[in-house]
């Protein structure tokens, strides 16, 4: 859903719309009273006022690329020698930028770009039950499990009553100053079989908050459908010049000036700010050209691969360039599925070498290459993760699933991501994964720490509570942030 965030709230002195204090009346029974809020309120700003520290405001956009499947860290960015055949990769070692620091062979281009991030190699959590994605999924967008859990690990569908996504939270505390979308989702929804979006919307916030969604048509073994991409609500229909439909919004304001006070009062939920924001987003025109990937040149494109991954990380660097906040890059393919996916229970050394690893090395190397080069990485985050690695060793069952000798199952116990940009260290190796990256033995990352580095980073207290949909309070995330890693 496209939507334009306005300052909701500021009916009243105390930062309540009406619609909140008609809800109050019967919140005492199920979440908290008025006072109770009001002074939650108060024990907020007070904590936003003491918090701070390393890093604190440094990112003013963030870009999560989400390695939706569970990327195998043994056979990408974390090999092991000296151990047994079925640990070890069947993919050579190679020297990366970082002296002592080895990737595979699959990540020459990536492994150039290390000295500008920060390797998080221990990241590592223990599941509530089987540890299958969407489960994963939620926890990784949400920092929170979810209330239903089926034997299976997948979940319900995505309900209003869920908490919301990460990026939400975001774009509600810091909504832009330019007339550009705050937060876009692309290029295909979070998804395990029929479980499609979990984690992926704003949940208990409301459908304002929600993402702007991009999904090209087309299916994930497409590689093209970047190339057809369609923003059509982002652009002035033909038979509306742009004159038009700026008289139209003087007709409306004069319009408005002649309510009666009852409609005046329904105004005040902030509708001429939403109507203002998306009135300059399309006459502007910004958004609309940042969507032109045909603008750039065929070396650019080519660095980051011509192919729907590589193609939505360039479309994030040209987003966050046009002033968007937040962009969450899905890997293209649904979680637990063939080819490209990196949920490789089978065909591990075929798929990974021909498919998802040459993908995910241009198009990540090119991203961090190219923020950096434009000066964009000092004021963007970008991280790198799944929602788990795989096993050690191939061919057992970890989560109920079959994995054959060349396949490795679920595994969340330790795993490796990427963070870079907007004061994270650079050349920083944090974490380390014992002999066969099979457990932390220091500095294990938990990844709802992780996104309380990513709201520490972009200026908010990752403890700060919010109220859910029955007016119960929670905090943001239950975590800090992992300021050893930031600057």
């Amino acid at each position: 859903m496209f939507s334009i965030q306005g300052q909701y709230g500021k009916d009243t002195c105390d930062g309540f719309s009406r619609r909140d204090l008609l809800r109050v009346g019967g919140a005492s029974l199920i979440g908290l009273s008025l006072p109770e809020m009001l002074r939650m309120e108060q024990a907020n700003a007070a904590e936003d006022a003491r918090y701070g520290g390393v890093g604190f405001g440094k990112a003013k956009h963030v870009i999560l690329v989400y390695l939706q499947g569970g990327p195998s860290h043994l056979d990408l960015w974390d090999p092991k020698a000296d151990v047994p055949d079925n640990v070890r990769s069947v993919f050579k070692p190679i020297d990366t930028k970082l002296p002592g620091v080895q990737f595979t062979e699959l990540m020459p281009k990536l492994g150039q770009q290390l000295d500008k991030t920060t390797l998080l190699r221990a990241v590592s959590y223990t599941p509530n039950g089987l540890f299958n994605h969407t489960a994963a999924i939620y926890q990784m967008m949400t920092g929170y499990t979810a209330d239903k859990v089926s034997p299976s690990g997948q979940l319900e569908p995505p309900s209003p009553k869920d908490f919301p996504n990460w990026g939400c939270h975001i774009v509600k505390a810091k909504p832009t100053t330019v007339p550009m979308l705050p937060h876009v989702t692309m290029p295909r929804p979070l998804q395990e079989s029929n479980v499609i979006g979990k984690g992926g919307n704003a949940g208990f916030m409301g459908r304002a908050f929600d993402p702007y969604t991009l999904f090209p048509v087309g299916d994930d073994m497409d590689m093209a459908k970047m190339d057809r991409l369609k923003v059509d609500d982002l652009q002035l229909r033909p038979e509306i010049p742009q004159e038009r439909l700026a008289r139209r919004a003087s007709l409306r304001d004069t319009v408005n000036a002649g309510l009666n006070d009852l409609e005046k009062s329904v105004s005040k939920y902030a509708l001429d700010e939403y109507y203002g924001k998306a009135l300059s987003l399309v006459l502007s025109g910004k958004a609309r050209d940042a969507f032109n990937l045909s603008a750039e040149s065929p070396e650019t494109r080519e660095m980051y691969g011509n192919n729907t991954f590589g193609q939505s990380c360039l479309l994030a660097r040209r987003l966050i360039e046009a002033g968007t906040r937040v962009v969450q890059v899905n890997w293209p393919k649904v979680a637990n599925s063939d080819n490209h996916s990196f949920d490789v229970h089978t065909g591990l050394s075929t798929r990974m070498k021909n498919q998802s690893a040459p993908m995910l090395d241009a198009g990540l190397s090119g991203l961090i290459a190219d923020l950096d080069q434009r000066g964009l990485l000092k004021d963007t985050l970008v991280l790198a993760i799944g929602e788990f690695g795989r096993s050690p060793k191939r061919g057992v069952s970890t989560s109920g699933n079959g994995n054959s000798d060349d396949g490795r199952d679920h595994w969340p116990y330790c795993y490796t991501g990427l963070i870079a940009g907007a004061g994270v260290k650079r050349g920083l190796v944090w974490g380390k994964s014992d002999q066969t990256a099979s457990a932390p033995v220091e500095n294990p990352v938990h990844p709802i720490e992780l996104l309380a580095t990513i709201y520490h980073s972009v200026g908010m207290n990752p403890r700060r509570m919010v109220f859910n949909h029955l007016n119960q309070p929670r905090e943001m995330v239950n975590a800090d942030a992992v300021t050893g890693i930031l600057s």
